[in-house]
Formats: structure tokens, sequence, C-alpha cells
């Protein structure tokens, strides 16, 4: 088989993975829903019970969506991080982005005494904490930006973001010592991460936060590619690489503040993903490789999102608790490997 049949055999099975996991994510879970009901529901027709209406329309297909969605921005976060920075191992949850991302979100949170569900069921409240998780992501994406200027080897500079998260998370602890019994009871079920945060009126907020800037990243593979080479090269090009790297970041730190926001801190697929697509697929070029790690995150994400939701009514698989059983191996791979970006 030649490459590129090859390469569009694989399209080809992500899409229909995710066809098929997002089905069955609407289908698992505490009350078992026929496929053929779901479908009526989905619709608008035929005679469904109003209680799986409920739980389909207002429940599982949100939860599907912003699995969907999610992936995808966590995915291509860590695919900017390692093209940016050219380590393998960088990913928005070891560079400490996440982690500054939960700063902001602690800060909300703990700041309201754990009224968590007060505060999730109005676009005033999730505004306040999508905008405190941005600023602590973005802070700490300053931080690593400032230290790359300055620290060429790229183990150091992973080595800093990685004392940058622990510091973040340090200061967490403080504020949870500080906290409220509610406020840390509430800010702990967050830090478990879940697919299930977004409800349906808040549902596309969180879709538009996350497409336009994957639009954006989609539009800039050129320069990626440069930046993949060298600065040199890059300039040679007509590339604004300072200019570019700023940007990258900031696309990087939307994207992760976005999904920590909603979802909770979710480790390993931003830093995993990126390396199954490149191993799939056998190429670093980015034409192909974006839209390629975007499938793979939604499909990764979504899988994750089955095993969670599989112990149906004995409760809910924490996420985090899945993405290491899949991410770690495929690290463990890469580092076995010796693998240069």
């Amino acid at each position: 088989m030649s490459r590129s049949r090859h390469r569009l055999t694989t399209i080809a099975f992500l899409a229909v993975s995710i066809a098929i996991l997002f089905a069955v994510s609407l289908m698992v879970g505490a009350v078992s829903i026929p496929l053929a009901d779901i479908a009526h529901i989905l619709t608008g027709q035929g005679e469904v019970k109003e209680t799986w209406r409920f739980i389909i329309l207002e429940n599982r297909l949100p939860q599907a969506v912003t699995a969907l969605f999610a992936g995808a921005a966590l995915a291509v976060s860590g695919l900017l991080l390692q093209t940016t920075f050219r380590n393998p191992l960088a990913g928005p949850d070891i560079f400490g982005i996440s982690s500054g991302a939960s700063l902001g979100v602690a800060l909300v949170m703990l700041a309201m005494g754990g009224q968590v569900s007060v505060v999730a069921a109005t676009l005033t409240g999730y505004a306040a904490i999508l905008s405190a998780a941005l600023a602590g992501a973005l802070a700490v994406t300053a931080i690593i930006m400032f230290f790359s200027l300055r620290v060429k080897n790229p183990v150091m500079l992973l080595i800093v973001g990685i004392m940058t998260g622990f510091v973040v998370s340090s200061v967490v602890s403080l504020l949870n010592f500080a906290a409220t019994e509610e406020g840390v009871r509430s800010y702990m079920l967050w830090g478990l991460g879940n697919f299930g945060g977004v409800s349906m009126r808040l549902l596309p907020v969180f879709v538009t936060s996350t497409a336009l800037p994957l639009i954006v990243v989609l539009l800039m593979v050129k320069p990626l590619n440069a930046l993949l080479i060298g600065d040199s090269y890059a300039r040679n090009l007509g590339v604004d690489t300072r200019r570019m790297r700023r940007l990258v970041l900031f696309l990087t730190s939307v994207l992760t503040a976005v999904t920590t926001a909603f979802c909770g801190p979710i480790a390993f697929i931003g830093l995993a993903v990126p390396h199954v697509a490149r191993l799939l697929f056998a190429t670093s070029n980015h034409r192909l490789l974006l839209p390629a790690t975007i499938l793979l995150g939604s499909a990764v994400a979504l899988l994750c999102n089955v095993i969670c939701l599989l112990p149906g009514s004995r409760g809910i698989i924490p996420l985090n608790a899945v993405t290491p059983l899949l991410g770690a191996p495929v690290i463990i791979y890469i580092v076995a490997r010796g693998t240069r970006m």
C-alpha cells in the first residue's frame, strides 16, 4: 500500500472511530437507552420517554460534544508547544500551563466558598471562571516564554516548566488550606476532570471558544512548518519568529484555559496524542499533522469518556484516572525511542 493511500485509510478509520465512539457515548450510562430511540430523540421524530429525551439532550449529547472539542483543543495545544520549543516532551500539563489555568479557577471557586453549582448555572459565573483560567494560563505562558529566550537547552526549559507547575500547585494547595470545607470539596471534584460539566445552555460558548482558535491554527500551517525547521530558515522565508511564537503561545493558552475551565485539568492528551499522530502518519508536516492531531485528539477524548461511563449505575470514573493509562505508555515509548523533533 502506498503512503498516500495508507494515510487516507487512517484518516477514514479515525473519522469512523469518532462516529462510533460518539454514538456509544450517547448509549452508555446509568440508564440504558436503545440506539433507535436515541436517533428518534436527535431527529425529533417518534415517541420516546421524556426522561430519555432529557438524559440525551441535557446530559449525554453535551458531554459527547464537549469531549469531541476538548480532545482536539488539548491535542493541538500539545502539538503547538512541541513545535514551538522543538521539544517532544512539551505539553500544556508538563509546562505548567494547565496548572496556571487551574490556579485561576481555584481563585474564583474557593473565593466563592464552593458555590460552583450556582456559578455554573450562569453565563456570568462561567465568564469569571474562564477569564481567571485564561489569566493564569497566560501568566505561566509568559514565564515559559521569558525563560525560553535565555535557556536554549530544551531539557532545562522543560525543567523550568515543571518547576513552575510545582510552584503554582503549591499556591493552589495553600488556597485549599485556607478555604472552606465545601470550597475544597468542590475544587477537588472539579480537579478530577469531567466532560459532563458543560450544559446544553453553555455548549455554544464552549464550542465557539475552542473552534475559533482551532480554525486560526489550521491557517498557520506554513509558518509552523518553518518554525519546526529552525528560526534562521523561518526568517529567510519571511516569518516573524517572535511574533509567530507569541501568537502560538496565546492560542495554546486560550485552548488550554477554555478546556481546563469547563472540564478540569486533563493530563496526557496534549502530550501523547501528537506523538501518536506522527507515528500513524509518519510525518511532521503540519499540513497533514494538524488535522490528524485534531481527529485523533477527539477520538481519544471520546474513548476516555466512554471508559469513564462504563460502570453505569455504580458511578463515573474520574477522567484523570483514565487518561494516564492511555497516555503514559506512549510517553514511555517516546522517551525510550529517543525521539527528536
